[in-house]
């Protein structure tokens, strides 16, 4: 069993329509694990965009059977979920079970910024 230092918030993005029928996006809670929160790299590049874009990248690491029990009766996938840990808010770029062993998930993130209001 993988145990972990810091609870990861796992959010899904649902659309809703307001008054006027306009549509709504808001993020909905689904669940929480604990796991281990690790920094991998970034980088200042100022080839891409020609100016200077500071990209930081995580991986949160956790048992697969916690998050499978967080995750359960809702499909959450790379393209609709975000983390938020410690306050801070991630962007999915990746959920991986390495080699389908069911062990221990990795799941890769995109650093956005501090704060639920983002």
């Amino acid at each position: 069993m993988i145990g972990g230092n810091i609870e990861g918030l796992i959010q899904i993005k649902e659309s809703s329509r307001n008054l006027i029928g306009e549509a709504v996006r808001d993020w909905t809670d689904v669940g929480s694990c604990l796991g281990w929160l690790d920094y991998a790299s970034g980088e200042n590049s100022v080839e891409q965009f020609r100016a200077k874009v500071q990209e930081t990248t995580h991986y949160f690491l956790c048992d697969y059977l916690k998050w499978k029990n967080a995750t359960e009766g809702t499909t959450v996938t790379a393209e609709n979920c975000r983390m938020v840990i410690g306050g801070d808010v991630y962007n999915v770029l990746l959920i991986d079970d390495p080699m389908n062993m069911h062990q221990h998930m990795e799941v890769y993130l995109k650093y956005v910024g501090g704060g639920l209001g983002v």
